[in-house]
């Protein structure tokens, strides 16, 4: 123990760290400032959680752990949200238990019949279009049912471009984030998971576009 007090640049293994930090009654970053302060993020890159190359390489726990632990707040703000009912088993439950149990779901979608849905259709060129994956999220809300039917809006025609080129999906003070690529589908596009830290943050920045957004939009 003398030995690692006395010498700065050895720094011992995390565990032993923990057991001198202890044992002195003593915080660990007091000890070893250096170790402990290159291991924390600081800075506007403190909110980042994860980064994923692509959508589809977030793994499904996640979603559904995101889901679970939201006491307020559960917000789809992609242009369709389809692949979240093929992805979460039974999820029209889910969202209905949310719902009872006091959560405010929404879901932000494109027009199917929309201008933009049609113009983003030709780009993608694939055989599950834009439009019928709107539709697939709309059969699976209709079917949550009674007064625990989420808020659902379309976005204003205006908005449609801003809306189609990035997702946004908020599970209270956590936020997943999807700019789509050229001709890239949703599950081909790079992801962000970001937890909000600080006021005005990268956080702040993605819900409030998602809320200027919603704010804007149309009922069906």
């Amino acid at each position: 123990m003398e030995r690692w007090l006395a010498d700065v640049e050895l720094v011992p293994h995390p565990r032993n760290r923990a057991d001198v930090s202890e044992y002195l009654g003593v915080p660990e970053e007091m000890l070893w400032p250096r170790v402990v302060k290159t291991a924390v993020k600081t800075g506007p890159d403190r909110e980042i959680v994860s980064v994923y190359p692509y959508r589809s390489a977030c793994p499904s726990s996640v979603w559904a752990h995101l889901v679970e632990e939201a006491t307020k707040e559960v917000f789809f703000a992609g242009y369709t949200n389809y692949f979240i009912f093929l992805e979460q088993p039974a999820f029209h439950l889910t969202l209905r238990k949310k719902i009872e149990e006091g959560v405010r779901v929404r879901f932000l979608l494109g027009d199917p019949a929309g201008e933009v849905t049609r113009q983003r259709e030709a780009v993608e060129g694939v055989a599950l279009s834009v439009s019928t994956r709107i539709r697939i999220t709309l059969e699976n809300l209709a079917k949550v049912g009674g007064l625990s039917s989420p808020e659902m809006r379309f976005s204003a025609s205006e908005d449609a471009m801003n809306h189609v080129s990035l997702s946004v999906f908020r599970f209270d003070e956590d936020v997943l984030v999807t700019p789509h690529l050229a001709r890239l589908v949703g599950h081909d596009s790079p992801m962000m998971h970001l937890h909000r830290r600080e006021s005005n943050g990268m956080f702040d920045r993605f819900a409030d576009h998602a809320e200027e957004l919603w704010d804007r939009a149309v009922q069906p």
